[in-house]
């Protein structure tokens, strides 16, 4: 009998949302508003309905491959199981980038927005602070972690609703540039290329991340093979929502708006709509964001770790190690905490660019592991199934993988020598010992605290 500790049954699909939607952060179309804005070419509403219908096929194919995997791993399993262990591992190594820089944008706004409110007080102290503050949230266990969420993304919520009633009040006082709600100009491209909008919506994408990582909580969720599904939508819908009407309103309110740093454009932008006041409760609601965006993507990074380990693509007796009073993999928070001091050193952008290459290139073969998985394996292929599990997925990973290609030279470039990587740590690995995946986890059974 295997007597290891295990993760713990505990998360419901309400909780699951609030994670999902915690680790995407509502807040952070304000945190990434100046790189989006200039990548965009100011066409947000665009750029942003763009991105949602792209990810919409992919949180499509997700709900579909968790159904059918309702284990930790999220791209990199469904991956490896549904068209070979070795593709999984590079998908799996790409999406890594992703998960271990999504910490380190969180940490590393949090450091910004301090420095902000506190001149005198240095970018890289509040990032030790916030970074020992995750890891120790972290190890207690994922129902504080859900507990937090919530709260937190209430909190986001109230305050994106006020900023939006902020400009309509401008809008019907006329102290901005439009007189009406209603205007059909920020769905227009007008002298803005598509290619430049196009390209501001491969970076966007970066801001409706949160529905993939709650996949990699299935091993923690009461019946995930109906709860995650349902979570991914709801996740993807609300984000959707919120995003396209915060760049609606901002765009008919205010078309000339400039500003000179990127990385706090969004305090400009508050201060314009909301003076003194609202850009002081921005700095607190923003400082909450961050850190429950910082602590989701702690979680869900260790828990892809975690499945890494188990399988034994990474050293199992390191990674896959489950602490037996916390029930939290605490190892991996360790080391991704000592990684996240990386935030001391590089800008924003440069961690975006990295997470949206890994993303970007996870959501293509999800979308390919459909079709793998139910259309030629399985043979669904009826008119409907043909539709569901071929169609649609074609859809997401041609959509996806043209956001890709557009993302900047320096990133593509970089990301193709993280796979390099990637790919000779396998062959070294393959070369020196036994297959890599050893064992089928597709059916792992969990027992409840």
């Amino acid at each position: 009998m295997n007597n290891q500790p295990a993760l713990s049954k505990s998360l419901k699909v309400y909780q699951i949302v609030f994670l999902g939607l915690a680790w995407m952060t509502p807040m952070i179309f304000f945190t990434v508003y100046g790189v989006a804005y200039d990548a965009a070419g100011g066409q947000m509403v665009l750029a942003y309905l763009i991105a949602f219908l792209a990810i919409f096929f992919t949180a499509y194919s997700y709900s579909r491959m968790v159904k059918a995997y309702p284990i930790a791993g999220s791209a990199y399993t469904y991956t490896k199981k549904a068209i070979h262990p070795r593709l999984g591992f590079l998908v799996g190594w790409a999406l890594l980038l992703d998960y271990i820089f999504s910490p380190i944008i969180a940490i590393l706004t949090f450091g910004i927005f301090m420095h902000t409110e506190f001149p005198s007080i240095p970018v890289y102290v509040w990032v030790i602070v916030m970074n020992i503050i995750l890891a120790l949230v972290n190890i207690v266990g994922i129902k504080s972690v859900a507990r937090i969420s919530g709260i937190s993304v209430v909190v986001q919520i109230l305050f994106i609703s006020l900023f939006c009633l902020f400009i309509i009040k401008d809008i019907a006082t006329g102290q901005a540039s439009s007189s009406t709600l209603f205007s059909l100009h920020p769905f227009l491209a007008s002298d803005v290329p598509f290619t430049t909008i196009f390209s501001g919506a491969a970076l966007i994408c970066f801001c409706f991340l949160g529905f993939d990582a709650v996949t990699t909580m299935a091993e923690e969720t009461i019946q995930p093979e109906k709860t995650i599904p349902k979570a991914i939508f709801l996740i993807v819908c609300i984000a959707a929502v919120m995003y396209i009407a915060i760049s609606y309103f901002t765009q008919i309110a205010y078309p000339g708006f400039t500003f000179t740093n990127p990385d706090n454009a969004a305090y400009t932008l508050v201060k314009l709509v909301g003076g003194n006041l609202l850009s002081s409760l921005f700095i607190t609601v923003l400082i909450i964001a961050t850190f429950t965006q910082g602590v989701s993507s702690v979680t869900s990074v260790t828990r892809f770790l975690y499945a890494l380990g188990r399988e034994s693509v990474l050293p199992q007796k390191v990674f896959s190690y489950i602490h037996p009073t916390f029930k939290t993999p605490v190892v991996n928070i360790l080391l991704v905490t000592a990684f996240s001091f990386l935030g001391m050193f590089i800008d924003l952008n440069t961690a975006v660019t990295f997470v949206s290459f890994g993303a970007l290139t996870a959501f293509t073969f999800v979308n390919v592991s459909v079709i793998a998985h139910f259309y030629i394996k399985l043979k669904k292929r009826s008119f409907t199934e043909t539709i569901l599990y071929l169609i649609f997925p074609l859809i997401g990973a041609a959509f996806i993988g043209w956001l890709l290609t557009l993302l900047n030279k320096e990133t593509l470039l970089i990301g193709v020598a993280w796979l390099t990587v990637g790919f000779l740590y396998l062959f070294v690995k393959s070369r020196l010992s036994a297959p890599f995946v050893k064992r089928d986890h597709s059916k792992v059974t969990v027992p409840e605290k």
